[in-house]
């Protein structure tokens, strides 16, 4: 009868005397320390250029492999203007500290800038630690739409072109030398790697085109 109340017990004997069952959803196995859940729109629209230096960032992570199959993480935060990396970090963990090292760097080297900052809805992005971060530094935040990979192109361009011309012409023995090799591909990349579209330049020798 409504709103009269019975004992856990008696439903639960009266389910077993009529055969009833109860459907419980049950765990998918994936668990978070925090139900903090913070989504954005897509603010960046897929519009992959800039006006300036520090307009535009994205961001993401690849994951790599070194000795007998084990895991390592890379992150990088790329600049729409010039296609620069601005930071980016590697570590054996895709935690939290992964991504907030990256954007800490990239602050740390930018320090006047408040750029528009993407990524997709991954759980360090997603986080309470990124938007305290990214709101202190007045970015403004914007994230891809699920299962659209293209919403977040330009930083996937740059982790294949990683791959194709340094990480999957090596086996790494070992996890320093996988880390001395993207630290002289990024360097080589930001300071030697001419590109067409930036007029035959390289992305640093752009980006101090813009500021002189």
């Amino acid at each position: 009868h409504y709103k009269k109340k019975y004992s856990p017990k008696r439903i639960r004997r009266l389910m077993i005397e009529l055969g009833l069952k109860s459907f419980i959803r049950r765990s998918n196995g994936y668990s978070t320390k925090t139900s903090f859940v913070h989504i954005e729109e897509n603010v960046l629209n897929r519009e992959f250029t800039a006006d300036k230096p520090n307009e535009k960032w994205v961001t993401d992570i690849t994951h790599l492999k070194f000795g007998l199959n084990r895991k390592a993480y890379l992150s990088a935060i790329k600049d729409l203007y010039d296609g620069s990396i601005v930071a980016y970090e590697v570590g054996r963990f895709n935690d939290n500290p992964l991504v907030m090292n990256t954007l800490k760097k990239a602050i740390e080297s930018n320090p006047d800038a408040s750029p528009l900052i993407h990524s997709d809805r991954g759980s360090q992005y997603t986080s309470k630690e990124y938007r305290q971060i990214t709101t202190e530094a007045n970015m403004t935040r914007s994230m891809s739409r699920i299962g659209k990979c293209i919403d977040n192109a330009p930083i996937e361009s740059f982790f294949g072109h990683f791959k194709c011309e340094c990480y999957d012409l090596t086996h790494y023995k070992n996890y320093e030398e996988l880390v001395d090799d993207i630290d002289a591909y990024m360097e080589f990349y930001n300071e030697e790697r001419y590109q067409t579209k930036l007029n035959s330049l390289t992305p640093l020798e752009y980006r101090y085109q813009a500021a002189a």
